[in-house]
C-alpha cells in the first residue's frame, strides 16, 4: 500500500490497523448480548475460556494468552472471583505466585458459554457476505498475520 504513489497513506480508508481496530469492535459488540447474560464482559469471557481449558493455572499464564498485563487482568480477576467463578490463592511453593481456579458455578457456566461460537459463527454466514470457506480463510491468514507481529522486536 505505501508503495503506490497515488495512495494517500494517512487517509483512514487505507490504514490497515483501522480495519483490525473496526472488526474488533463489531466482534465484541455481537459477543454483548449473548454474554451479558453470563454476566461476563469479554475479556471475561477470553479468562474463562483458557481456565476452561486448563483449570488451576497461575496468572502469567492467562497473561501471556491473551496479551494482558497483570495490572490489567487483577481487577478483572477480582470481579471474576466476587462473582463467585473463581478463586484466587497463593502457591504453596512459591507465594509470590497466584493460582486461579475455577468454582464448581465457574464450572457451570461452560455449559451456558457453549452456543455462543456457534450462534456468532452462524449470524457471520447468515449476513451473505462471507461463507464458510472465507472464515476459515480468514482465521487461516488472522493466524498469519499475528505470527508475523509476534516475530516483531518491539512487542
Amino acid at each position: 500500500m505505501a508503495k503506490e504513489e497515488n495512495i494517500d497513506t494517512l487517509k483512514l480508508d487505507n490504514q490497515l490497523c483501522f480495519r483490525f481496530y473496526l472488526a474488533s469492535r463489531l466482534t465484541t459488540k455481537l459477543y454483548k448480548p449473548l454474554l451479558d447474560q453470563l454476566n461476563l464482559t469479554y475479556p471475561q469471557y477470553l479468562v474463562m475460556l483458557i481456565l476452561w481449558e486448563m483449570d488451576a493455572i497461575q496468572i502469567k499464564v492467562i497473561s501471556e494468552k491473551i496479551f494482558l498485563d497483570t495490572n490489567t487482568l487483577t481487577p478483572l480477576l477480582k470481579r471474576l472471583e466476587s462473582n463467585g467463578l473463581i478463586t484466587r490463592t497463593r502457591s504453596c511453593e512459591d507465594e509470590r505466585q497466584v493460582i486461579i481456579r475455577l468454582t464448581d458455578q465457574g464450572k457451570d457456566l461452560k455449559q451456558l458459554s457453549k452456543p455462543i461460537p456457534l450462534e456468532l459463527y452462524n449470524h457471520m454466514l447468515s449476513s451473505g457476505d462471507i461463507n464458510e470457506e472465507d472464515f476459515k480463510a480468514l482465521s487461516r491468514l488472522l493466524d498469519q498475520f499475528t505470527s508475523a507481529m509476534l516475530k516483531s522486536k518491539d512487542l
